[in-house]
């Protein structure tokens, strides 16, 4: 289906009620392939947001689910004991640490059930015996990878495609092990990360990280992809469920952007603001413990409009951002493709 889709653009999973059933069938709808995220979300949410899908219009759509991780020994007291002064501030109470599988089996049993066309993994990858099942049950499986390694352990287990996702990716990176360096692993550029991918295993492949413009998708399926993938570049499209002040913060445009694991304990990459700043050194590899601990700080900066404790998610390209209707993004990105292509063929046209 990856290879069918008539706009070779897919709508990241992008996890914390942006992904919505809006944006995901607005994508669909003009011609791409929208993800929801259920990471985070409690299986009977995850299934009012693809009944909800469905109700919104015929169009194929894909889930993404977090694969749980071993539970991490670190001791997460100094870092509880440092942010005090930030529940203070916004006067909650900090999370318990706390080691959970994000719900992993029962939202497994709701795809399957659904029929779900495509589910993607995050995070790492799914046992053979899970693809083998959701295979078996006309699903298409598709596993995020950051490196030639991980690209060649997915394909061993049985997924149809691989996501490969380059350094300049928003949000949280989808690395197999967090070996606790500032990125949790190897860290490539997307076109780099592509090329070596290719060269490593023989399925379709998605791209994704930094793209924001039509010719950033040209660039990737000359490179070798099926479809590009973009989260960044939808968080300003109405339909998402992106915080306003997030919003506000993306159009500014004037912010770097950095890995940090101050917010949940897994590297990710965001806007640098003063959480980011003040906590992320401290910050162990503790994922997803350290996410339950900061939850509080992070929902009462954002219930307050303060973009200085949220987890402000962007990829490298963010002040590219437009605001638009995602389907009329989509039409946008398509036709930036198309020309981009056509110059690119001029141009070698034009050789002696």
């Amino acid at each position: 289906m990856l290879a069918d889709l008539r706009v070779p653009v897919i709508a990241a999973p992008m996890a914390g009620w942006v992904s919505t059933p809006e944006l995901v069938t607005a994508v669909g709808s003009a011609g791409g392939l929208g993800f929801l995220a259920a990471g985070y979300l409690p299986a009977d949410s995850v299934a009012g947001h693809i009944a909800r899908t469905r109700e919104l219009g015929p169009h194929p759509f894909g889930v993404n689910l977090f694969v749980p991780g071993p539970e991490s020994e670190a001791d997460l007291r100094p870092y509880r004991e440092s942010l005090r002064a930030d529940a203070a501030r916004y006067e909650v109470s900090l999370g318990e640490p706390r080691w959970d599988d994000d719900d992993y089996a029962a939202k497994l049993d709701l795809v399957v059930r659904e029929r779900v066309p495509v589910v993607s993994f995050t995070f790492g990858c799914p046992e053979p015996a899970t693809v083998r099942r959701l295979r078996d049950n006309g699903i298409q499986v598709v596993v995020t990878v950051t490196t030639p390694a991980e690209a060649r352990i997915a394909v061993d287990a049985g997924a149809d495609a691989l996501c490969v996702q380059g350094a300049d990716a928003g949000a949280h990176r989808g690395l197999f092990t967090d070996d606790g360096s500032a990125a949790g692993g190897p860290s490539y550029g997307l076109l780099t990360a592509l090329r070596l991918v290719l060269d490593s295993v023989d399925v379709p492949v998605i791209a994704t990280g930094g793209l924001m413009h039509g010719a950033d998708v040209a660039a990737v399926l000359t490179a070798g992809a099926v479809a590009a993938q973009l989260g960044t570049a939808f968080l300003r499209c109405p339909e998402a469920g992106t915080a306003l002040a997030h919003r506000a913060v993306l159009a500014e445009g004037n912010r770097p952007t950095e890995f940090t694991r101050a917010f949940t304990g897994r590297p990710a990459r965001g806007l640098v603001n003063r959480f980011l700043t003040e906590h992320d050194a401290d910050a162990p590899s503790a994922y997803p413990q350290l996410h339950h601990v900061t939850k509080p700080v992070r929902n009462a900066a954002n219930r307050a409009g303060d973009v200085e404790a949220m987890s402000l998610w962007a990829g490298q390209g963010y002040p590219l951002g437009r605001e638009l209707p995602a389907a009329e993004l989509v039409a946008r990105l398509d036709g930036e493709a198309r020309d981009a292509v056509s110059r690119a063929r001029r141009r070698y046209s034009a050789q002696p």
